[in-house]
């Protein structure tokens, strides 16, 4: 509803912006203006240290999550273009690494269904910023959203970075992807779309990504055909009377954005999601929150109907 004040995130503002100047007092006490250097922009963080340096250090500064493997081709690509901004961009956000296959619990509780994927903490609360591969100004206007949203709503200006310091080290360039022979299991995908098999289609898709996680076509295809599989045998009539019916229930709402894209109406499915977001929490909330990033999968990141419903995201969450 338009114009309806979220009070958790006024308080969740309010007590961000009085722990940053406690800090920053702080550090003006004890002599010191807590510069950091280049290198303290890009940390590695696991379990352990997760409250510490991610939950603790967000209300100083936003903390960019990238989660990772040593096995992901397209998280190689994209790692070294977030290390390189995180250093450019002087402290206005701190870059953690998260290894997935060292942190499992980590992934679960962040809901991540596959890697390459970019989460933000902000005072406490997670926001979801882009799954897969990016392009590097997708990525730059995503930041500077954060940093923006950051400053604004919770007065997190950022950590001041001593220029005299040791800069990070470099960033050795990114390894190509392995080329694949897939032609042959993706045309068996489509053939299998084409004969009505969507289970065929699903798993002659997951053959491909098991070798190439970063396989574009792949992923495309992949979410496409879990959607029309999520879909088969649904009764549209009964599926929209439910989502108008139960305004407040994320499932139904989550069946009836399923049928809108299916249909077309990507606009409407964003909306009907982003929407339920604002209405629900908890885990009915996640599960919202994960099937619009679903979504985007299968509308693909380039698509500006993606980044405008990215920051409407962004605002419901906060």
């Amino acid at each position: 509803m338009s114009g309806v004040v979220d009070l958790a995130a006024v308080k969740a503002a309010q007590e961000a912006k009085a722990k940053a100047e406690q800090a920053r007092a702080e550090a003006a006490r004890q002599g010191g203006g807590g510069a950091v250097s280049p290198a303290d922009l890009v940390i590695d963080v696991d379990e352990a240290g997760f409250e510490h340096d991610v939950l603790q250090r967000s209300t100083e500064v936003p903390v960019v999550i990238d989660f990772w493997a040593e096995w992901c081709q397209p998280c190689k690509q994209l790692s070294p273009v977030l290390e390189r901004l995180a250093v450019e961009c002087n402290g206005r956000f701190v870059l953690a690494k998260v290894d997935v296959d060292a942190n499992q619990m980590l992934m679960q509780q962040f809901g991540v269904q596959g890697i390459p994927a970019v989460f933000a903490v902000v005072a406490g609360q997670a926001l979801p910023l882009f799954q897969g591969a990016a392009g590097e100004a997708q990525i730059r206007q995503t930041l500077d959203q954060l940093v923006t949203v950051a400053e604004q709503r919770f007065g997190l200006t950022g950590l001041a970075v001593d220029p005299d310091a040791e800069p990070a080290p470099a960033q050795e360039a990114p390894a190509a992807p392995p080329a694949g022979p897939y032609d042959a299991l993706l045309e068996a995908a489509v053939q299998a779309l084409d004969a009505g098999d969507l289970g065929g289609a699903v798993q002659a898709y997951k053959n491909v990504l098991s070798d190439d996680p970063g396989n574009t076509e792949a992923k495309l295809g992949l979410a496409q055909a879990e959607l029309l599989q999520r879909v088969q045998g649904a009764d549209p009539q009964q599926v929209r009377k439910d989502a108008a019916d139960k305004p407040d229930d994320a499932r139904a709402q989550i069946a009836a954005a399923d049928l809108d894209l299916v249909g077309g109406h990507v606009e409407d499915a964003f909306g009907r999601l982003i929407d339920a977001v604002r209405r629900t929490a908890g885990d009915e909330r996640d599960a919202v929150r994960l099937r619009l990033l679903e979504l985007f999968e299968v509308v693909g990141g380039d698509d500006p109907r993606v980044a405008a419903a990215r920051r409407a995201l962004a605002r419901a969450l906060f």
